[in-house]
């Protein structure tokens, strides 16, 4: 197999990461990622040669806090690192940001890959907006 390669704000078309996250979660919508990195602190890809096959976005309020996103690698490359590898840089390109808090959000079943990365359990409080899915008995989405 390939070397796996990191890239920091690749030039990545909507449609490459579309098709990723397509192959990743059942029932994603397609979205316009030239929007969502405006608003992006940096977003991270994993490339095996030219195929795109993990992704991480990082948003910021534009002082203390950022915000994991999307932390996302295709399943035919899961169990491997990269997922690790992703955050890692993240919580890395956040840091360097001055960023002085780095939020995610999860379901119960990934515990315990974010507390390997360091992250440990807060509150938090979530409203459904419109257009927004309904949540399950945990209170997810």
């Amino acid at each position: 197999m390939d070397e796996i390669q990191y890239r920091e704000r690749p030039d990545v078309e909507s449609m490459a990461l579309n098709t990723l996250f397509l192959e990743s979660w059942p029932g994603h919508r397609a979205r316009d990622f030239d929007r969502t990195h405006q608003h992006s602190l940096t977003f991270i890809c994993a490339f095996v040669g030219p195929r795109l096959v993990g992704y991480v976005n990082v948003a910021t309020d534009g002082g203390a806090h950022a915000f994991l996103l999307d932390p996302t690698v295709h399943p035919a490359f899961r169990h491997r690192g990269i997922g690790t590898e992703l955050v890692m840089l993240a919580t890395r390109a956040a840091r360097a940001a001055k960023a002085e808090w780095l939020h995610v959000d999860f379901e119960p079943a990934f515990e315990p890959f974010y507390a390997a990365a360091g992250f440990r359990p807060c509150a938090a409080g979530l409203i459904p907006l419109a257009g927004s899915s309904q949540l399950n008995e945990q209170g997810h989405p």
